[in-house]
């Protein structure tokens, strides 16, 4: 039955009650995946990060099971409850998934940690120690839960093993969504889940039931995962870097990259990300993994129930998605093709390229770095083959457009949506026809295989306007700081491209953020993820709840 209605609950109004009630259903399900992940700990015989993570575990439980039994009688939320609770539950997750990161940095001795550091490095310490401070501890959280990848850790290699696997956890859960897997396994069907799921920018239903439709968004996410996992653990192997690897090195590898690229989240456990590997190979087997992440899961759904190879056509994300792939490539290629003379050692490989002498080395790496790179920031993964940090402003702006528009609503990624964009333009469209009409004509247009009528298409395109408007002020607003904080060796276009990566949940940088960055553009950076992950909105209601209340 659904949660009674009324004035207050355990004397808290029930609009506050309802939303500490799901908040703290969020924080329940945060500290399970601590504990278990104290398992991880043991297993890498890691004890004192293994007591940081029991105790971060057990601080969220205690504050997560405290709200949900201290406002059980709280009432269903509704559409303006959802808001605010995938606002606040997002940033509570954020601030406490920052507890193991700065507790292990904490407890760990500086002679333990140091034996993290890879024999042979060229560095001698653990980027562990980054995490003492706990603004680099938020900001490698939020990082995680939304996706985005940009990180504070200098030397990934240089973590703990449960530290590595956190990033990759919280990315692998955060890309589907926190909220939603909660709704899947704590939520009964109903008008409550359904108002968390929409309020976390998820219209699309596989089935008539939310909670059957994140159930099965699951199910499809592991099997990828399983499948992301083999392949890649047979092409690090075969690659030059990964065959000098311990076998369990490299399942490590996989198992994480395949959990992040998935994701689009692209956190790595590598030195310099996916250019580590400096494999093709690799690189190959890697866009098809980030492009089902960028893919709605009900065209998954469709294609993998029905068989029907014919839903990547027919629905217009996903046909949109592979020509912008497509298109991108090309254009990103021409421009870094032209300005080979001017940044050429951006794509000069650590080996050498054997080609036959068909094509010069250079400009195959130019093509090869622009492809990974191209459909990297388009999906929102992050995950790094190149040194973009080198490359022409105009080549910078591309990506940054690519990150700003991001991949299919109804999947992982961030940025404005292919959706998004694609209503804005049909309606830029359709307002223009009707000018040459007489007010009389009753005017209609397709969308997405739906027929609408005026009100309809204006409800849509204004709909779609706003939200995009909106992203696009705080993305040039935060750049215009940014340039300014960034110091004299960073342009507009880096800093640009830096907070598109930022707010789009990417992950790809052009060497701004770390932990020397200012905490002004790093707290900044903290407001642009969360604001890109859950798409303005919800921020703004939750803001407004803050200073006005909830209206009855």
């Amino acid at each position: 039955m659904p949660r009674p209605r009324s004035r207050t609950v355990s004397g808290w109004p029930t609009d506050l009650a309802t939303i500490a009630h799901d908040v703290g259903s969020l924080l329940t399900m945060e500290a399970t995946l601590m504990t278990l992940s104290t398992v991880v700990a043991a297993l890498f015989g890691e004890w004192y990060v293994a007591l940081a993570f029991a105790l971060a575990g057990g601080v969220t439980a205690v504050v997560g099971l405290g709200a949900r039994r201290a406002f059980a009688d709280a009432p269903d939320p509704r559409m303006k409850h959802g808001m605010i609770i995938a606002a606040s539950g997002w940033l509570m997750t954020a601030a406490f998934g920052s507890l193991p990161f700065f507790l292990a940095a904490v407890f760990v001795p500086a002679e333990v940690a140091a034996s993290y550091v890879p024999a042979g490095a060229s560095y001698g310490q653990s980027s562990l120690a980054y995490f003492a401070n706990p603004l680099h501890a938020f900001f490698e959280s939020m990082s995680g839960w939304t996706g985005s990848g940009l990180t504070m850790a200098v030397h990934e290699p240089s973590l703990p093993r449960t530290i590595q696997w956190w990033r990759s956890l919280i990315q692998w859960v955060g890309g589907v969504g926190v909220i939603v897997l909660t709704v899947s396994i704590l939520a009964r069907p109903g008008s409550g889940s359904y108002a968390l799921y929409r309020s976390e920018t998820r219209e699309e239903k596989i089935h008539p039931s939310i909670v059957s439709t994140v159930r099965t968004v699951w199910k499809l996410f592991l099997g990828y995962t399983a499948v992301s996992i083999l392949v890649l653990f047979v092409a690090i192997r075969l690659s030059p870097f990964g065959s000098q690897l311990p076998l369990w090195e490299a399942a490590w590898q996989a198992l994480n990259h395949a959990m992040t690229g998935l994701s689009t989240g692209g956190f790595s456990v590598t030195d310099n990300s996916i250019a580590t590997y400096d494999s093709p190979l690799i690189e190959t087997v890697l866009l098809p993994v980030m492009a089902l992440g960028a893919i709605a899961f009900p065209v998954h759904y469709t294609i993998l129930s029905e068989r029907d190879l014919g839903e990547l056509v027919s629905d217009l994300q996903t046909r949109w998605l592979f020509l912008l792939l497509g298109l991108g490539v090309l254009a990103l290629s021409v421009q870094n093709l032209v300005s080979i003379p001017s940044v050429e050692g951006a794509f000069v490989a650590t080996g050498t390229l054997d080609v036959g002498g068909a094509v010069d080395p250079i400009v195959a790496d130019a093509v090869r770095d622009s492809t990974f790179q191209w459909i990297s920031a388009l999906t929102c993964t992050g995950f790094q083959s190149a040194p973009i940090g080198r490359w022409t402003a105009g080549a910078k702006v591309l990506i940054a457009g690519a990150m700003t528009l991001g991949g299919a609503a109804g999947s992982t990624v961030g940025g404005i949506k292919i959706i998004r964009g694609y209503v804005i333009g049909r309606g830029i469209r359709w307002q223009f026809r009707r000018v040459f009409l007489p007010a009389s004509a009753v005017v209609g247009t397709q969308l997405n295989g739906r027929r609408l009528d005026r009100e309809g298409m204006e409800r849509e395109f204004s709909e779609a306007a706003i939200v995009t408007l909106l992203w696009l002020v705080v993305l040039l607003a935060s750049s215009i700081v940014l340039v300014n904080l960034a110091g004299p060796d960073f342009t507009y276009a880096d800093a640009l491209f830096e907070v598109a990566s930022a707010q789009g949940n990417v992950g790809l940088s052009a060497g701004i953020t770390g932990p020397t960055m200012h905490p002004v553009a790093e707290a900044m950076f903290l407001l642009n993820m969360w604001v890109g992950r859950l798409e303005i909105i919800p921020i703004l209601v939750f803001a407004r709840s803050l200073l006005y209340g909830l209206d009855p």
